[in-house]
């Protein structure tokens, strides 16, 4: 029978702990290892949504892609919403499990997933782990044969994440050919691609400022949203678990969604 340590066992397999970042908070977050388990939920986020739907499924662990808690926290009280979602399911006895950036960068990781996925070869790490014989690291680097002009990158990068919409910094006419992935919110990777010689940089979020910075220095930007660029992966997850933990019905959350909406306006003027 599965156990909350050997659902840490199998996630050390898909995410290897040695990747994460240095400031991040991976692994068991909360929760007895010796714990029987029987159901697991993945998700990108703890939010009262998924929080509820995985007491009400019976969950003995959620797998969240996010870390809470992600900073250190000096109290545990139901005064904060960390607090009231931590408490709720330490509460249902549900255990927490995050690999955050070590999913992010592991072999079959999102960014290697999300470099695949949009048809890019000879696909390398974008910022190299030093001395890694696996040449595994941060975000991913990797060609398109044949190149697209700008706004059709952006609209293959849509396809394949299954929304709507990104946001695009740059000429749309500008061809492509070498591209820069990393996902979520990684702007501060746009020098690392500058300096691989990347025309674009595709990630889910980048402050204004980047985007100014990327314009001014010729590499395009496009934006996926922070949710789009990291969800599809955690449904991966759940099936790979289930793979690795057959005694354990494994689910992805069916009611987490991105809190941002995009409406679609008429332009006006400010007079």
């Amino acid at each position: 029978m599965a156990s909350v340590a050997s659902v840490c066992e199998a996630l050390e397999q898909c995410a290897p702990g040695r990747l994460a970042e240095d400031w991040d908070n991976v692994g068991l977050l909360v929760g007895d290892p010796r714990r029987e388990v029987t159901r697991l939920m993945t998700c990108l986020t703890i939010t009262p949504a998924s929080a509820a739907e995985a007491v009400e499924a019976g969950v003995e662990v959620i797998v969240t892609h996010h870390p809470l808690p992600f900073r250190e926290l000096k109290r545990l009280t139901s005064e904060t919403t960390a607090g009231r979602l931590l408490l709720q399911l330490i509460e249902a006895g549900i255990a927490v499990y995050s690999p955050h950036t070590a999913l992010d960068s592991s072999e079959r990781g999102i960014n290697q997933q999300l470099a695949e996925g949009i048809g890019l070869s000879n696909i390398t790490p974008l910022r190299p782990l030093p001395d890694d014989i696996e040449q595994l690291g941060t975000g991913r680097v990797g060609e398109l044969d044949p190149t697209l002009e700008l706004d059709q990158l952006a609209t293959t990068v849509s396809r394949f994440l299954a929304t709507g919409h990104s946001q695009v910094v740059g000429d749309p006419d500008k061809l492509i050919q070498r591209v820069a992935v990393a996902c979520g919110s990684a702007g501060s990777l746009l020098d690392d691609a500058r300096q691989a010689g990347c025309d674009v940089l595709v990630t889910g979020e980048a402050r204004f400022h980047t985007c100014l910075e990327a314009e001014a220095t010729g590499i395009a930007l496009v934006l996926t949203g922070h949710f789009a660029s990291e969800r599809f992966a955690l449904d991966k997850l759940a099936r790979e678990l289930a793979r690795q933990l057959p005694d354990v019905e494994t689910f992805s959350s069916r009611q987490e969604t991105d809190p941002i909406r995009w409406v679609l306006g008429e332009p006006g003027t400010n007079g």
